[in-house]
């Protein structure tokens, strides 16, 4: 039996690697620190799950339509205006069981053979993933530590051809937890209107964030009919494991997605949508209690990798995860992290996992508690010491 040539295009997220080998190790009596997965490690909110379990005792079992249920269209529509400032309807918002789905309909939709789609790197691996698969071309455009993991406008300029139909952003970031700050969005929003392409900003992180308020290209002069937000409640409200994201983004494409939401995924449970209702409009408190320890495990964690020889590490601004510069301790990034897994018992992530251009880095969450932290900087600083 053979498999479609296309499988042979479809990438995976190593994050979800690194977790089965280091289960193994535990189940072998091992202690691990996880620093691998992207997951907040909070409850969700207590209204949150209240919501859920009502809307489950009245009923809210069956299906809904497709693009979401009216109550969370309009909800989603509501937070969107208030935090871009530019003023969207519920037309314009497509409910998924995560986000995952948006950029994989949205890449669908617009790319194919022939087409180019830029896209970040280091950056989430499942966009190059699906570009691939979708037959289009991707082109990366490199994020450095030198611009704190912004990308630089001349080069994405340089990068545009006639057949771009698509740019990838990411902000706050994954994996380094840089910004783009608004004078390259100004920069690659006259590059959209001008050379008549599509931006999908991903904004996943967009209130996990230590410092201003992020900005967001749909605000930008002819953007609202060229921008695909998306964004969801995995990250902001720990609800990782409710598959719930979304994407706002113009008519004309809402359709679309929708049509292939529709074939993939029929449509998402109602009582997931309602308790994302309660998320959206209940109290956020929650939210700003999470952030606010985020940032203190951010400077446990900035501080302490520095303090180790061989390893550099930017402050980030978003998110929850350090991306360190270990290229001064002469391995590559894989064989670093596979050596601190299984000597030091600290499982994270090998820069190139996200891109060739991530090649001498880390990616280290930081969303575990502060003891865990600390004791997996103790580890690291054990096991590099042997390598310096």
């Amino acid at each position: 039996m053979h498999l479609a040539e296309r499988m042979s295009r479809l990438g995976t997220e190593s994050a979800f690697d690194v977790l089965v080998r280091a289960r193994a190790l535990e189940a072998q009596g091992r202690h691990v620190v996880h620093l691998e997965i992207g997951e907040p490690d909070f409850t969700t909110p207590e209204h949150i799950i209240e919501a859920a379990v009502a809307a489950l005792r009245a009923g809210e079992t069956h299906y809904t339509p497709t693009a979401g249920i009216p109550q969370l269209r309009e909800a989603i529509a509501n937070y969107t205006s208030e935090t871009r400032g530019v003023q969207v309807g519920p037309e314009r918002v497509v409910v998924t069981p995560g986000g995952k789905p948006i950029m994989f309909f949205v890449i669908l939709a617009l790319a194919g053979h022939g087409d180019e789609v830029i896209y970040p790197n280091p950056g989430f691996p499942i966009y190059e993933s699906v570009i691939n698969f979708s037959g289009a071309t991707a082109v990366p455009l490199t994020l450095r530590e030198e611009r704190e993991f912004s990308f630089d406008p001349d080069e994405l300029e340089s990068l545009v051809t006639d057949r771009t139909r698509l740019v990838i952003i990411n902000s706050p970031h994954n994996p380094t937890g840089g910004m783009i700050p608004t004078e390259a969005l100004e920069r690659l929003a006259k590059l959209a209107v001008e050379r008549d392409f599509v931006v999908l900003s991903d904004e996943i992180y967009s209130r996990i964030v230590y410092a201003g308020v992020p900005d967001s290209i749909i605000r930008q002069p002819g953007m609202l009919d060229r921008t695909v937000i998306l964004d969801g409640f995995s990250k902001t409200y720990a609800m990782t494991g409710w598959r719930m994201g979304y994407g706002v983004m113009p008519v004309w494409l809402a359709e679309q997605v929708t049509r292939l939401a529709v074939n993939v995924n029929s449509c998402t449970p109602g009582f997931s949508q309602l308790a994302a209702v309660a998320a959206l409009t209940g109290p956020q408190d929650a939210v700003d209690a999470m952030v606010a320890e985020f940032r203190r495990r951010r400077d446990v964690m900035v501080a302490g990798l520095n303090a180790i020889p061989g390893i550099s590490c930017l402050t980030p601004n978003g998110a929850f995860y350090v991306f360190p510069n270990v290229s001064a301790l002469g391995a590559d990034s894989r064989a670093i992290a596979t050596k601190l897994l299984d000597e030091g018992g600290v499982a994270l992530l090998w820069g190139s996992a996200f891109g060739a251009a991530g090649e001498g880095y880390l990616r280290l969450s930081y969303a575990n508690s502060l003891e865990n932290i600390e004791e997996a900087l103790m580890r690291i600083r054990r096991t590099v010491e042997t390598m310096v």
